[in-house]
């Protein structure tokens, strides 16, 4: 038999014929499987937060179904899930650093205290997901869908987010330190004391949301919307907010403003700023500007079974 050099590796097989033939019962189970595995040497760019060991073999995952699955203190780092469906599953503590969820639906899942860092989640579904005190530094999420996702204490930084949806999004003390935030719609979360320091959070949408005590310092708002958004206590020492829509928002309690920077943005009569500072008055129609679609994720191969590979 061949040998190969990571001979624990597990195979999760489900076959959707038996699956079927087995009833609901079965639907939603995996069978376990010990077996060797083929290593796929893995080729993917050097990313800073996610320095590449050669010697780590890339462990692969067929599109499928896997409902509710119980993969808490799993080692799937480097594992790719092809357009596959693990909604509602329990991932807590999981190693998926480096891994590729491209085009998959993980909504309702449970990553929390999970390592993605370095992961692919372009195009993906986590809407509803538990990241609490997960780290997702270094991610490329472009696209991805967070509504109503749990990201309290979770770390993104330097993440490649443009055009996620993080709509009513629980964002407390996140780290988007650095992150790439184009686009992005972070309207009605709840970000307080969340940190984005040097993040370009340039053409998105927070309105509505509430940012007290969250860090701008140093990041990039420009084509912003923050209308009717409360940043009481938040930080803006050396923010950008050319073209910055701030129509209704409370910034009276903001620190860090100066008039230099509320100049080169618009706001109304119920914009709040600090002390004696003034707004220019939003005048014609605002230029909405939207990030690029992002990549199709590949199509799965053909086959009716549901594979993971992972290490014990």
């Amino acid at each position: 038999m061949t040998q190969f050099p990571h001979p624990r590796l597990f195979l999760i097989v489900t076959a959707a014929a038996m699956a079927a033939a087995a009833g609901p019962a079965m639907a939603q189970k995996a069978t376990v499987v010990e077996m060797r595995a083929q290593v796929i040497p893995y080729a993917k760019p050097q990313n800073p937060f996610y320095p590449q060991d050669p010697d780590v073999a890339r462990t692969v995952s067929l599109g499928g179904s896997c409902v509710r699955c119980e993969l808490s203190g799993r080692d799937l780092s480097g594992a790719t899930f092809i357009s596959a469906t693990f909604t509602g599953s329990t991932l807590v503590g999981a190693n998926l650093r480096g891994a590729e969820l491209v085009g998959s639906n993980f909504s309702a899942a449970d990553f929390s205290r999970a390592n993605l860092t370095g992961a692919t989640l372009v195009g993906a579904n986590f809407s509803g997901a538990n990241f609490t005190s997960a780290r997702l530094d270094g991610v490329e999420a472009m696209g991805s869908v967070f509504t109503s996702a749990n990201m309290t204490r979770a770390s993104l930084a330097g993440a490649e987010l443009g055009g996620a949806n993080m709509n009513r999004a629980n964002l407390r003390s996140a780290s988007f330190a650095d992150a790439e935030l184009f686009g992005v719609t972070l309207a009605n979360v709840d970000a307080r004391n969340a940190n984005f320091t040097g993040a370009e959070v340039d053409a998105s949408n927070l309105s509505n949301g509430n940012f007290q005590g969250a860090v701008f310092r140093n990041a990039s708002l420009d084509g912003a919307r923050l209308t009717g958004g409360a940043f009481g206590g938040a930080n803006f020492q050396g923010a950008s907010l050319d073209r910055t829509d701030i129509r209704g928002a409370d910034l009276s309690a903001a620190r860090g403003l100066t008039q230099g920077q509320v100049s080169e943005a618009c706001g109304d009569a119920s914009t709040r700023l600090p002390g004696s500072l003034r707004v220019n008055a939003c005048r014609g129609r605002m230029i909405v500007v939207r990030p690029p679609a992002p990549p199709r994720p590949a199509a799965p191969p053909r086959t009716t079974r549901n594979i993971v590979v992972a290490d014990r």
